[in-house]
């Protein structure tokens, strides 16, 4: 039986994915929002999850596919706040529950960085309608990516610069993550290898994505290869358990997760 994958249908997601799609026999592959990538892998309906670094964190039994992230080490330009406000005047934030990691980075950051306490207001990811309700807007993914905040008279607080220049270090996004046996070798082999596809062809991947429209895969492409990174080093660990310590701290979390992968003993 080929493994089931759960990926995030976002645009930064498709070098990890690059090619596994003419891999039948080994792999079958869906698309989901970040969350319901994290439902799935919880429900059992997927044996490896690309889920939320934060879920990671809520599950002892899962294991990490080592090597391979959605990570940024600076401005990411998908996950931001948008706000008529500077960051210290802000009272109340509009949430894309779309992804859980994004959530608690802002509520991170918005503890220990910005020092404040807004209201949080969970709303669908629609920035005109967000900013008519609330100070300021947490929007992820490609509606982040491609809003036009100028128009709207916002300023973009982008979340990746942020956690940067509050901790010196990258933040991960999201990984493959199951449950023990869910990933043998050549499994994480073949995942490496897709990565190591995709993140040569970000020119075609952002094409295909945008095929009628050259201004946006031009962006796409730019997006992919200076603000998104696809490694999982010492740096990046680093960062996950920072991540993972502040919040605990927060209780957003109840303990900092220790990080375990497949292979490793």
């Amino acid at each position: 039986m080929p493994i089931r994958l759960g990926a995030v249908s976002y645009l930064n997601t498709r070098p990890l994915v690059h090619g596994l799609d003419g891999q039948p026999e080994r792999f079958a592959v869906r698309f989901d929002v970040p969350s319901r990538c994290a439902e799935l892998l919880s429900e059992n309906k997927v044996d490896l999850g690309l889920i939320p670094s934060i879920e990671y964190a809520q599950n002892a039994d899962y294991r990490i596919v080592p090597g391979v992230s959605i990570a940024s080490t600076g401005p990411v330009a998908s996950v931001a706040l948008f706000s008529r406000r500077q960051p210290s005047e802000i009272g109340t934030i509009a949430l894309d529950t779309s992804s859980r990691t994004s959530i608690a980075l802002l509520k991170i950051l918005c503890a220990q960085w910005f020092e404040i306490e807004p209201r949080y207001v969970p709303m669908e990811p629609d920035l005109a309608a967000m900013v008519k309700k609330c100070d300021a807007a947490l929007v992820i993914g490609d509606n982040a990516l491609f809003a036009d905040h100028d128009a709207l008279g916002l300023e973009k607080i982008d979340l990746g610069e942020e956690w940067v220049g509050m901790t010196g270090l990258p933040f991960v996004y999201a990984f493959w993550t199951g449950r023990p046996g869910a990933a043998d070798s050549d499994a994480v082999t073949a995942l490496l290898e897709a990565r190591n596809r995709g993140v040569a062809a970000t020119s075609t991947i952002a094409q295909h994505s945008f095929p009628n429209n050259p201004g946006r895969a031009s962006i796409a492409d730019r997006y992919l290869r200076e603000h998104i990174k696809y490694d999982l080093g010492r740096p990046e660990e680093a960062g996950l358990r920072r991540f993972y310590e502040l919040a605990a701290e927060i209780g957003i979390v109840p303990v900092k997760r220790e990080l375990e992968f497949y292979g490793v003993d």
